[in-house]
């Protein structure tokens, strides 16, 4: 059972305000006369899309959004082809953006070098409330099957999705609340895909329905299996084989030629990932009344997953034996002998019940436009399995609501003021509970405002956040008053030409609850992790230049940045071992990271028959602590180049992607070899000009490369996918 802390007006207070927020929009529609079927660019910009085709980024307020450097989409073509069980997954390609890769059932993604606490994952704008922050063997709880669009923002996103996100967030837009009214007696979507790698065999089906001429009905369902993973060559890299086999040997030497046995069996583990395999399924149902131009909808859905955790090659599980020391039983040492005992399968069994709010409430002719509000509520549980033992439980209960008013264009003046609050309420139980039992809450006001004066754009956000942390099992309260800011200076010398930018950040972040709280062995990652109740708010100033635009043909898009960080937080590698477990400890440090991230796209063919699109994109990262230790995982230098052709009723795309090595490396780390995937895929559209019907057929690592992301606590023994040949079909009328 979660504990709650009864005592607390202000979280009371602050539901009661969310949920008269949320509900606000229904008492607008009893105002407003139904209004008349939405006109052909009124549903367009509902979907994210301009009159041009631009993507636009769903954030109110502002028109440009410079503060967010770097924002990208992945929609349409691209995410289907791109389309994994787990969001970091999917957007590994994208400039700056890696993935933690901790097993096929759990991949978070990595901004600019930054996860866990300082990227934030939502789903239309609202936490998504799991654990995956927690701990990268933890899945991120939604269905990237039934996703419309991503949205990738980089830079001081913080000053709008809250302190979490100062490394960046990641926005699922997905279709469970109706945003555009349906006009047809009924819309349908499928999406179903094979492949070869992993046995993959998944689909998802979404159905809209007009309830009259002003509300729609939705409901989506998702089911996704796999089996485990096929990789290129051995499962563990050459610097953990050879350890494996120096083990052996000194095995064999004591005459313990049964574990000599099983090392050389687990360093010559290869060809399939063992213990990798998933099965995901998700329903959800959603509605959505419409009155002029405002709206009112809700939703329920419940997303649920079970994975394998692969485990390091050679590792035993002691939890047993601590177990009985503990106990007081006898613990017998065999002539000084390590006793390495079995170690058990470990999976993870995931489940989320989710129910979310959203209105827009439209103002009038006043200084604003619009109310925007958004309310989600998530009840999430997961349990980590030994085998067929339940080894720990957790659970996590929260609420998170956002409020926005929207301002009118007033002579070239924009934007937005808006208030967020969230409550979390954690609670691990069971022998391996490493994180205490805490709460948290939150409470944010903020605003960001977009000046226009002709060729030059100011823009402006500032966020003030209260956040209180407490562990009652622990007797630790810590709160925490978070102020953040960022400016941006435009140049667009041609109207819809090229963006000349600089844009200065401060931001501040609270420790986590489990950076402060942790203190226990985790088996899932086989870390024994050690948390800081003392830790102080992490800070950051940051600088950034960029280019964005188009130059003739060509769309450009390039960023330079440097933040300077006052007492960052990391997780270390102690080099220590507690219950046979390497010890990994929560630190903090002065630090400086420095990236450079670009992305170009130029025809280099078009006609009305053909046309031929070159696809260049780049990321390269600096992360050092003060003191000129490297800080742990951070991905390496990495190039794209792809070409992309359109032919009658076919497309193609054909991708080479090479990762470079990583040897700045932080103590006890290992580093990775540098790689190349080489990738291609063909997609077929049966009825030219319709996108109704798409098939798409992929051949990714052609070359069947062993691959290892540097950003994952697992690349020692969990590689990237070998050669997979892969089938899609999406329909749609």
């Amino acid at each position: 059972m979660l504990y709650h802390d009864n005592r607390s007006p202000l979280r009371i207070g602050c539901s009661l305000i969310a949920c008269a927020v949320a509900l606000a929009p229904a008492t607008a529609l009893a105002q407003n006369a139904p209004a008349a079927d939405q006109e052909a660019e009124d549903d367009l910009h509902n979907r994210g899309i301009g009159p041009d085709g631009e993507i636009i980024v769903t954030v109110p307020g502002l028109k440009q959004l410079d503060v967010l450097s770097g924002t990208s989409v992945v929609e349409g073509r691209e995410l289907q082809r791109e389309m994994d069980g787990q969001i970091g997954e999917i957007l590994a390609k994208q400039p700056g953006v890696s993935a933690t890769s901790f097993s096929p059932g759990a991949s978070r993604p990595i901004l600019r070098g930054f996860g866990g606490e300082r990227v934030r994952v939502l789903v239309d704008g609202i936490g998504v409330t799991d654990v995956s922050n927690t701990s990268a063997d933890h899945a991120v709880s939604i269905s990237p099957l039934t996703a419309e669009r991503i949205e990738i923002l980089r830079g001081p996103a913080a000053l709008l999705y809250g302190s979490q996100a100062i490394g960046g967030a990641v926005n699922v837009i997905d279709k469970r609340i109706p945003t555009r009214r349906v006009n047809e007696p009924l819309h349908f979507d499928l999406l179903t895909e094979v492949d070869s790698a992993r046995d993959l065999r998944s689909g998802a089906a979404s159905v809209d329905v007009p309830l009259g001429p002003n509300a729609v009905f939705h409901a989506d369902g998702s089911y996704r299996h796999t089996n485990d993973l096929e990789v290129a060559d051995f499962t563990a890299s050459p610097l953990l084989r050879a350890d494996l086999l120096a083990d052996a040997a000194e095995e064999a030497e004591e005459g313990e030629f049964e574990e000599a046995e099983e090392l050389r069996e687990a360093a010559e583990q290869r060809g399939v990932l063992l213990n990798s395999a998933t099965e995901t399924w998700s329903v959800n149902a959603g509605a959505t009344l419409f009155a002029g131009d405002s709206n009112f909808g809700l939703a329920f859905g419940y997303y649920d997953t079970r994975y394998g955790v692969p485990g390091r090659p050679g590792t035993g599980h002691h939890h047993g034996e601590e177990e009985e020391e503990h106990e007081g039983e006898e613990h017998e040492e065999h002539d000084g002998e390590e006793h390495e005992g079995e170690a058990e399968l470990v999976s993870i069994d995931l489940e989320q019940f989710r129910a979310d709010l959203r209105g827009d409430v439209a103002l009038g002719d006043g200084f604003f436009e619009t109310l925007r509000t958004r309310v989600g509520y998530s009840n999430y549980e997961h349990i980590e399995f030994e085998g067929d033992e339940v080894g720990t439980k957790f659970n996590v209960e929260g609420i998170e609501a956002r409020a926005e008013l929207v301002q009118k264009d007033a002579g070239g003046l924009r934007g937005s003021f808006g208030f967020q609050y969230t409550f979390r309420d954690f609670e691990a139980v069971g022998a391996e509970a490493f994180v205490a039992p805490n709460r948290t809450e939150q409470i944010a006001v903020f605003a960001l405002q977009e000046l226009d004066l002709g060729k030059f754009q100011l823009e402006g956000a500032g966020r003030y956040e209260s956040v209180s942390t407490k562990s009652s099992p622990l007797n630790v309260e810590r709160d925490f008053d978070l102020f953040s800011g960022a400016a941006s200076l435009v140049f667009e010398p041609v109207e819809d030409g090229m963006r000349f930018g600089i844009t200065g950040s401060r931001s501040e972040r609270a420790p986590g609850a489990e950076e402060l709280f942790a203190g226990g062995p985790h088996i899932a990652t086989q870390q024994f992790e050690i948390g800081d109740i003392n830790l102080q708010t992490e800070s950051a100033w940051g600088i950034e230049g960029f280019v964005r635009g188009k130059v003739g043909p060509a769309t450009v898009g390039f960023s330079i940045y440097k933040n300077w960080f006052d007492n960052f937080i990391y997780l270390q590698d102690t080099g220590l071992e507690e219950d046979d477990l390497p010890v990994f400890q929560f630190l903090q440090s002065d630090a400086d990271y420095f990236g450079i991230e670009g992305e170009v796209q130029f025809p280099l063919i078009s006609s009305d028959s053909y046309s031929l699109t070159a696809d260049l994109r780049a990321s390269y990262i600096e992360a050092e602590l003060n003191d000129g230790t490297n800080i742990p995982r951070i991905p390496p230098l990495s190039l794209l180049g792809a070409l992309e052709s359109e032919f009658g009723i076919f497309d193609t795309r054909f991708e080479v992607q090479y990762f470079g090595e990583q040897t700045d490396i932080a103590p006890f780390e290992t580093p990775t070899d540098d790689f190349t995937l080489v990738n291609a895929s063909v997609g077929f559209n049966p009825f030219a000009g319709n996108g109704s019907i798409r098939l798409v057929g992929e051949v990714e690592n052609i070359f069947d490369v062993d691959g290892r992301r540097h950003a994952s606590f697992t690349k020692d023994f969990v590689p990237l996918a070998g050669r997979n040949f892969k089938l899609t079909a999406s329909l749609s009328f």
